[in-house]
């Protein structure tokens, strides 16, 4: 049986040759005579020569030794050579010594960057997984909304006349190229009752599941009103990124502001009193918006074309809502979105 050090590093050969990014460790050096010993060999001879004009040319010598002389005259001619060898092969022994540790260093560096390599081409398998996870969702999300904006219905299209409206009228018809205009120079988008209360507070909270038809109805309803619709978008598009980072409005809980609060920031009120709208105190969504609204310009561009997009037309919405209505709004996953957002970006201060 070999050495501890040898069967180690004969352990550490073979992980290393099934692992394909792992090169072979060098061999240890020190195989046949090297320095030592030739400095060994070279004291030893010098030794020899000194004892040998010793007894030949030192008078009287010879002639007195005895058996007791002469032993030890023997012992003390081989002791030095017996030190001198002992001291080379110490050297040696530890020379190889060190060379098997450096061996034995390199093949466990080389195991360590292989297995390094193997964690990092897991963790980018994972992370492009996820990312096409999160693409089959978007596009899965954005078909569903395209596929309510296009379908009509007919029945939800008409509403009753005591239903109250949630945005004021629209300013008088506009003679441009950009509306289809009716033959007495009305646009046609003139002619559809206003979106109701409960239907805007409804589609800006979108469906809770694809059994919701009571959110898929408001949310058809919604998308017919130009306004409305635009905050829509701006709205899904920011939660699609959001998403993205594993922020969803339902894991929020934001704190209650009072609906007077809500009507002084609609009309134009900023202020430490104001900052209170902001009522999201989960860290880690606030650190990751931040981060996200520094670092991504497509996401930053969104989140301020969503905050212009609910400003504007909760300014409209607040003129006809009753503080009942405003606190229902509050509760919608927009906006949930708009104070996350706008407490980012300081819109409150």
């Amino acid at each position: 049986m070999g050495r501890p050090a040898d069967r180690l590093k004969e352990k550490i050969s073979v992980l290393g040759a099934q692992t394909p990014s792992a090169p072979a460790p060098a061999e240890p050096s020190g195989r046949g005579p090297g320095r030592v010993e030739w400095i060994a060999l070279g004291l030893t001879l010098l030794w020899l020569a000194m004892v040998a004009g010793f007894w030949f040319f030192a008078p009287g010598v010879a002639s007195t030794a005895s058996l007791f002389n002469t032993v030890s005259l023997l012992v003390g001619m081989a002791l030095p050579i017996a030190m001198i060898w002992i001291a080379a092969v110490t050297a040696r022994a530890s020379r190889e010594m060190r060379a098997e540790a450096a061996a034995l260093k390199q093949s466990v560096e080389a195991m360590r960057m292989a297995w390094l390599n193997q964690q990092a081409l897991r963790s980018d398998q994972n992370v492009e997984k996820k990312l096409e996870e999160i693409a089959a969702v978007t596009r899965q999300a954005e078909t569903t909304i395209a596929t309510f904006a296009s379908r009509r219905d007919a029945q939800a299209s008409q509403p009753s006349a005591d239903r109250k409206a949630a945005l004021v009228a629209p300013p008088p018809a506009r003679s441009d190229d950009s509306e289809p205009m009716l033959a007495l120079g009305t646009p046609a988008e003139e002619l559809r009752s206003p979106i109701s209360v409960a239907d805007f507070v409804r589609a800006l909270n979108f469906p809770d599941s694809p059994d919701d038809a009571d959110g898929f109805r408001a949310l058809r309803r919604a998308l017919e009103d130009r306004a409305t619709a635009k905050l829509l978008r701006s709205a899904q598009d920011v939660l699609n990124l959001l998403a993205q980072d594993g922020i969803y409005m339902d894991d929020l809980k934001p704190d209650r502001a009072r609906p007077e609060l809500w009507r002084r920031f609609a009309q134009g009120e900023r202020g430490r009193e104001i900052a209170s709208l902001g009522g999201i105190r989960d860290r880690s969504s606030l650190a990751l918006t931040a981060g996200r609204m520094r670092g991504d310009t497509i996401f930053r561009d969104a989140a301020h074309h969503f905050l212009r997009q609910f400003d504007r037309t909760f300014a409209e919405f607040e003129k006809n809502a009753s503080d009942q209505e405003i606190a229902e709004m509050a509760e919608t996953r927009t906006a949930r979105a708009f104070m996350l957002l706008g407490r980012v970006t300081g819109s409150f201060d």
